[in-house]
């Protein structure tokens, strides 16, 4: 190392900068403004060394922890570093220039000391309403203009351009909850300032050379680790596919396709055969591909031990056609990119169970589900946004996890408590977990879960995407099928389906109903453990043992 770091100076500012990230998320939850950040958390932050490269990311989501270094790059292609000021920010959510999908609006913040540029910091949140064709969400948007407002990498001034000023002001007048847009923007300028502060006060201690000579050693650091756990690979090639359902139009299923390559302590991720970008919001820009495959990758070869930064990503290189659903070209609408995305999760797990079958889990409901309802009433809007979850696939050594967000977005429920005060145009009547929806296994599957609204107002509206409506996930070496997901509405007796993409009027009194999918199974039923099926049919996860 250069500005030689003894090994206790490079353990304790490792651990002071993860847990100033930590800090910064927890900032970032407690002060936002919307349930979606506040409950949920849907909403991540990180630490960059003074070159953009990232150091240290909070736990949080995973899918926009992977793509923070996309999304900076090119601000930093457009803004000479020796111009930056202390007072500068960058925005950036363009999925065509390092974004994820609009509602992900990245703030980085420039971290000065003693006049110097010593690093930066950044916050993601998904915010609830950025204007487009509906309120939301808009799931029949052609295009990327009728999802909503587009900030290209730019760089603003905190006192001139905030605060009052003209970005503020502009955005406030093209948002439907300005107040919710706006505080959320300001809660991500609160956890930047907190992460500022942390690094300023490792330089005062350290010095900024040390500082940064440490952060240059977790990144390599962590690629040591990375490429010692590729090198237990065997070298070869190995291939897997997965598929959504349909693109949301036709009946025809979308395929993710992908080849690994190992070789050595590198690995390399095509997905050179996957369809073509399609015209509904399922598109997944390539950040969000790049992301997804690492953090497969990362989760079934390495230790938990080991970070996840920018050092990570340097043995894996990641490939995908430019016009594929996974590097569609502009303006292609994207709103929906977790459904790809977690196609090419479970395309890659897929060749990994090729190679490394101890390590990987079966296929799980891996979709997120967006449910969205919201009212105009009295001049205001009021959106409600949550993200569902389903069941985990089952896997070597243990059941798949119940009813829990998956792996890429990790989201949290919103409590009844939460709803209750901000939307009192629905009530939930019933949010439980849904037996049998596991695939059977010598590891079941984990357990979808319904969740059932009761519309208190004429004049809600609907919106949703999701998957596994009529592709289940399958069970791996021998283990059964998830259940598949479905949404409908109970009205006056009458039971209505409603497709996986929709978006509709509901009238007071109708009960909306969701039921997520539940996990793929691992291995035979037939060597399940007695007491585990007899444990599942007690608490009524299951109602029948395995055959």
């Amino acid at each position: 190392m250069t500005n030689k770091v003894s090994h206790v100076d490079q353990a304790v500012i490792t651990r002071a900068l993860l847990a100033g990230a930590h800090e910064m998320g927890a900032k970032l939850i407690r002060s936002a403004h919307s349930p979606i950040v506040r409950e949920a958390q849907d909403c991540s932050a990180a630490l960059l060394d003074r070159r953009g490269n990232v150091v240290a990311q909070s736990e949080l989501i995973a899918l926009q922890l992977g793509s923070i270094t996309h999304t900076f790059r090119p601000c930093l292609e457009l803004y000479d570093l020796d111009e930056i000021e202390p007072d500068d920010f960058f925005i950036n959510n363009d999925p065509f220039h390092g974004g994820q999908h609009l509602p992900d609006i990245f703030i980085f913040s420039p971290v000065f000391f003693e006049d110097e540029l010593v690093g930066f910091s950044a916050t993601v949140v998904h915010h609830i309403d950025l204007g487009g064709g509906a309120p939301g969400l808009n799931p029949k948007a052609g295009d990327i203009h009728q999802e909503g407002l587009v900030f290209p990498p730019t760089k603003y001034s905190l006192t001139r351009d905030w605060n009052g000023g003209g970005l503020e002001r502009f955005i406030a007048s093209n948002v439907r909850m300005p107040e919710a847009t706006i505080g959320d923007l300001n809660a991500q300028f609160a956890a930047n300032a907190i992460g500022a502060e942390r690094i300023r006060e490792l330089c005062r201690k350290f010095g900024a050379d040390v500082v940064d000579a440490a952060m240059l050693e977790m990144l390599d650091y962590a690629e040591r680790r990375i490429r010692s756990a590729i090198r237990a690979v065997p070298d070869g090639e190995y291939h897997g596919e997965a598929m959504i359902d349909d693109d949301g139009i036709g009946q025809e299923p979308v395929r993710v396709k992908a080849k690994l390559t190992v070789e050595g302590d590198g690995i390399e991720v095509d997905f050179a055969g996957s369809d073509s970008q399609v015209k509904t919001n399922m598109n997944n820009p390539f950040a969000s591909t790049e992301a997804a495959a690492i953090a497969c990758l990362k989760s079934v070869l390495t230790d938990p031990d080991v970070p996840i930064n920018d050092g990570s990503t340097r043995a894996i290189k990641v490939m995908a056609p430019l016009g594929s659903v996974l590097n569609p070209t502009p303006p292609a609408p994207v709103r929906a990119r977790l459904l790809p995305s977690y196609r090419v999760f479970n395309a890659v797990m897929m060749a990994l169970s090729e190679v490394v079958p101890e390590r990987v889990i079966a296929p799980g409901y891996d979709t997120t589900t967006a449910a969205c309802l919201s009212e105009f009433r009295d001049g205001k809007y009021n959106i409600y946004l949550e993200i569902f979850g389903g069941g985990y696939g089952g896997g070597a050594h243990s059941d798949g996890v119940d009813g829990i967000d998956c792996a890429l977005s990790n989201c949290s429920n919103i409590p009844m408590e939460a709803m209750e005060l901000d939307y009192p145009f629905f009530r939930v009547e019933n949010y439980a977990l849904i037996p049998d929806s596991g695939g059977k296994g010598k590891h079941r599957g984990g357990l979808g879960f319904e969740k059932s609204y009761r519309i208190l107002e004429d004049g809600v509206t609907f919106a949703t995407y999701g998957d596994r409506f009529r592709i289940a996930p399958p069970g791996l070496f021998g283990g059964g099928s998830g259940r598949h997901a479905e949404n409908l509405i109970e009205r006056d007796g009458e039971i209505i389906q409603v497709g996986s993409k929709a978006g509709l009027e509901l009238k007071k009194g109708d009960l909306l109903v969701m039921r997520t999918g539940g996990g793929g199974g691992y291995g035979d039923a037939t060597e399940r453990d007695a007491r585990l099926e007899a444990e599942d049919l007690e608490e009524g996860l299951t109602t029948q043992a395995a055959e």
